[in-house]
């Protein structure tokens, strides 16, 4: 867990009860040091992009709201970098429920728990978005977010599996990823996003010599987004920011169901 200071620190871990100490907190992801020393160099960049980017505010609005939240619900963001989306999660829930937002950069998690400093229901977590550091013994994890994550897991379908473990039948899962888009204005749009890819994909990892990397990523994101079909009763799927942002809420289904 990451705060500006150890008495910051010391009071979020007291908000979170569902925290696992003994969950461990190394990446899984591709050459997992160079990604997180990557991002944590670029972190005050990517909190921009993240919060300023055109569209993306109406993205995170629509990841809080396709949650189904209510008052006092417990929702888990993995992969929370700088905490753009905790703020909407934390309305959701108000002040009886609990927002606990997980990433395994502390440059990232820092801005995060800095941005989230006010915010008595909201507490971040250092640790793997795929092997979770939550209790999960404690069956009050209500819905699990993740935006803009799956493309850089190697498997992102099992991630996605362990997210419905954990917030089991009932629970639910959003996802939100970036793709390309088939918007009128594509030719441009997707030449951006292209671009973007790959000045966003950390340099030393292998993915990034390993052939198209929009390629990889839309597969990955395909792979995770139809194991949520696979794993939920119901789901919605909508597309934001003229097509480019793919989102798909699950309710968990029985298993075997």
């Amino acid at each position: 867990m990451v705060r500006s200071g150890s008495e910051s620190s010391d009071r979020q871990t007291a908000r979170v009860p569902a925290v696992d100490s003994s969950a461990p907190s190394r990446p899984t992801t591709t050459e997992p040091h160079a990604a997180t020393k990557f991002y944590g160099r670029w972190a005050r960049l990517y909190d921009l992009l993240a919060t300023w980017l055109p569209g993306v505010r109406d993205v995170r609005r629509s990841v809080a709201a396709a949650c189904g939240l209510s008052a006092g619900d417990t929702v888990v963001e993995l992969g929370c970098g700088t905490g753009s989306n905790l703020g909407y999660l934390s309305e959701r829930v108000g002040d009886e429920g609990r927002v606990i937002g997980v990433d395994i950069t502390p440059e990232v998690l820092a801005l995060a728990a800095d941005r989230t400093k006010d915010l008595e229901n909201v507490s971040v977590v250092r640790g793997d978005a795929t092997r979770p550091p939550l209790d999960t013994t404690e069956p009050d994890i209500d819905a699990v977010v993740a935006t803009f994550l799956v493309g850089m897991l190697p498997d992102p379908a099992a991630a996605v599996s362990t997210w419905c473990d954990l917030v089991g039948p009932g629970g639910r899962i959003v996802l939100a990823n970036a793709t390309t888009t088939d918007h009128w204005s594509a030719p441009l749009l997707n030449r951006a996003f292209r671009a973007f890819v790959v000045c966003s994909t950390p340099p030393t990892t292998q993915v990034r010599y390993d052939g198209n990397l929009v390629a990889q990523l839309e597969t990955r994101v395909s792979t995770a987004h139809e194991r949520l079909h696979d794993e939920s009763r119901a789901t919605v799927d909508s597309r934001h920011a003229m097509g480019l942002v793919r989102l798909t809420g699950g309710i968990v289904g029985e298993p075997g169901g």
